[in-house]
């Protein structure tokens, strides 16, 4: 059924789901794998907990991607955009991208990650609306590194860059899934 956004996936539904949480699952472990080995690494039991929780987040918005769309393109932007939301907030809880990761300065992160949330909530997971959705998740992005350069972070500057650049990787694939009548 070629051109009805109905193509099957390179996986069956139940075997990509398998990968989906065993991989997440696997990441989970690996924390903990590590710590048997060195004392460099030295999580917590509330480290596990915010990891797993940002894990199951993650996983849970690509079923729900899945779900929304059979477009590889819509299921490609999703899977883009869910990855570089995991990232933004994983790179900011373990380091930090404007100083350390105690800095206040870095909750402005959470704006990005709020006009992500809100885009994709009004445009109720329609690909066109998620391409809208992802231009201005770019577009507040680009502020952040903006702003960061402004207070002297060469860091947040420079990540806003990759950020920007993986915001509209999404936007596009959501635009490719909106032009072919797919999500």
């Amino acid at each position: 059924m070629t051109g009805t956004g109905h193509e099957r996936t390179a996986l069956p539904p139940n075997a990509f789901r398998a990968v989906l949480w065993g991989g997440a699952g696997t990441l989970l472990l690996l924390p903990w794998i590590a710590m048997q080995f060195t004392g460099e690494v030295n999580w917590t039991g509330f480290d596990f907990l915010v990891f797993g929780a940002m894990l199951a987040i993650a996983c849970g918005a690509c079923e729900l991607a899945m779900w929304a769309s059979r477009s590889h393109a819509y299921r490609l932007a999703a899977a883009i955009a869910v990855g570089t939301g995991f990232l933004l907030v994983w790179i900011n809880l373990a380091v930090g991208i404007i100083g350390s990761e105690n800095n206040i300065e870095n909750l402005v992160y959470a704006g990005v990650l709020l006009v992500a949330a809100l885009g994709a909530a009004f445009a109720r997971l329609r690909a066109a609306g998620m391409a809208r959705a992802m231009v201005a998740t770019a577009i507040v992005h680009a502020l952040t590194g903006v702003y960061g350069l402004a207070i002297g972070s060469v860091e947040a500057g420079v990540s806003a860059l990759v950020f920007v650049a993986a915001w509209l990787a999404s936007a596009w694939g959501f635009h490719r899934a909106a032009r072919a009548g797919q999500g």
